[in-house]
């Protein structure tokens, strides 16, 4: 019988996360005055053990034994091979994907919400603020906060908070209170719908609202958390890849391309980045990061210092950027819907270590609706992105008639996302196309910006 699912014991999981820092050139964050920022300058926002993490140059990081306490509720999270699904597109391509929606909110996210929980209360801070676009990474922070007894408030987009009201059932259900971004708690927030009232937000946007109500709690107790972009977030996402490699080492195997959805990089980086390292020592393997043709950052962006919400609050961070006051269509991949790619991916992808991909949101659900109905799972829709890759690549073995082994991270189940599905069924979404007169308009708010160095990590 052919294996259809490999696990590990608790005692198996990693004790250390991967910290690609080690191994690639990044161009420095820079201020105001177009001057590298240091550690000093992040403390009203994060909390210093993570700003250490975010610029160690250790390859390895150990995870605390609190951490892996919580971990373990879930991980390690099985490998799956999707048999069916092969079966189903009559590949020779063995596929295999890390389920991470067996989760308590149901995706990727906790991985990083727990450390960073975590390095908030033994800081000493009581409250963190978050932003949140589909609602899982707003999700998960508030049932991180409920496992360190801290406070939780998100912004979630206002689109998706419209769209996907159980995600703030399941944000109050662990404690954490869910405001609907831009609102009127913040100058950021209020500034915005006097230019657009009914603007659908953005993440940059609630990015910016959650920062401001960081920095201005006069009890200095309250830092703000991010679900994704930053580095440390990158690093503790890597206990995905990390698991995988164990996972398939245990079966003989291992993987000619790895592919992920993307949106500001999080589940991307956990399951590529330990393979990103096989690839920059020599190994051959391909790396794909899947995301929106509606919001095509990697794809049709240019590699550019922007800052990461409309606000700009944050520091010029090197990436590939649509500009910070982009507003993306409403999709429903909510999770992708970002002007902008973490600087680590974004270095990657400009040297050309990784190749990005897009997918039409009717070519996702598409392939979502084929992964349901061979592997029974109905995923999220920004999941789905990375499933239509999947197929894809699948086909195009079968057309070389190659053997190729596919890993893909399952980022998250749809369970709280099935109004896309009822539209799906209905007939009632479509395809945004962005044109390029649209894309230069964006992109004009970082021309005066400085520009990024072209480095090279190999």
């Amino acid at each position: 019988m052919e294996v259809r699912k490999v696990l590990l014991t608790e005692d198996e999981m990693p004790r250390q996360w991967y910290n690609i820092l080690a191994d690639i050139k990044m161009n420095p964050p820079l201020g105001p005055d177009g001057n590298p920022v240091g550690p000093d300058a992040l403390a009203p926002v994060f909390p210093m053990n993570l700003i250490e993490q975010e610029v160690s140059p250790e390859r390895w990081i150990d995870i605390p034994e609190e951490v892996l306490n919580v971990l373990t509720i879930w991980r390690p999270s099985p490998l799956v091979r999707a048999l069916s699904l092969e079966k189903a597109l009559d590949t020779p391509a063995r596929i295999y994907f890390k389920n991470e929606g067996v989760s308590p909110p149901g995706s990727h996210k906790p991985n990083t919400a727990v450390p960073q929980a975590y390095y908030n209360k033994v800081f000493g801070i009581e409250k963190l603020t978050t932003e949140t676009g589909a609602g899982q990474w707003g999700s998960a922070l508030s049932f991180a906060c409920s496992q360190f007894g801290i406070e939780c408030k998100v912004f979630m987009v206002r689109i998706s908070f419209d769209q996907k009201p159980y995600r703030k059932s399941m944000m109050e259900t662990w404690g954490g209170q869910c405001i609907a971004s831009p609102s009127t708690e913040t100058k950021a927030g209020r500034d915005v719908l006097e230019r657009d009232p009914e603007t659908p937000g953005s993440l940059g946007i609630a990015i910016s609202e959650a920062i401001e109500a960081a920095v201005t709690d006069e009890t200095g107790k309250t830092r703000y958390s991010l679900g994704s972009v930053l580095n440390h977030v990158m690093l503790h996402q890597t206990i995905v890849g990390l698991e995988a490699k164990k996972q398939l080492d245990k079966i003989g195997e291992y993987p000619d391309i790895v592919i992920a959805c993307a949106g500001g990089g999080s589940n991307f980086a956990g399951i590529a980045y330990p393979f990103v390292l096989d690839k920059i020592n020599g190994k051959e393997i391909d790396i794909y990061p899947v995301e929106p043709a509606a919001c095509p950052t990697l794809t049709r962006a240019p590699f550019v210092y922007d800052h990461g919400d409309t606000a700009r609050y944050t520091p010029l961070l090197p990436m590939y950027s649509l500009g910070h006051a982009f507003v993306p269509p409403p999709v429903h991949a909510g999770g992708l819907r970002y002007h902008g790619m973490s600087p680590t991916v974004s270095q990657l992808a400009a040297e050309g270590i990784i190749e990005p991909r897009t997918a039409t949101q009717l070519d996702a659900m598409k392939a979502g609706m084929v992964f349901a109905r061979t592997e029974g799972m109905i995923s999220a829709p920004e999941t789905n992105h990375a499933l239509a890759c999947i197929i894809d690549e699948a086909q195009k073995a079968k057309e070389e008639g190659k053997e190729k082994v596919i890993l893909a991270n399952w980022s998250g189940h749809g369970l709280i996302d099935l109004v896309a599905y009822d539209k799906y069924f209905a007939g009632e979404l479509q395809n945004f196309a962005l044109t390029d007169e649209e894309l230069s308009a964006s992109q004009k708010v970082f021309e005066n910006f400085p520009k990024p160095e072209l480095l090279k990590s190999r």
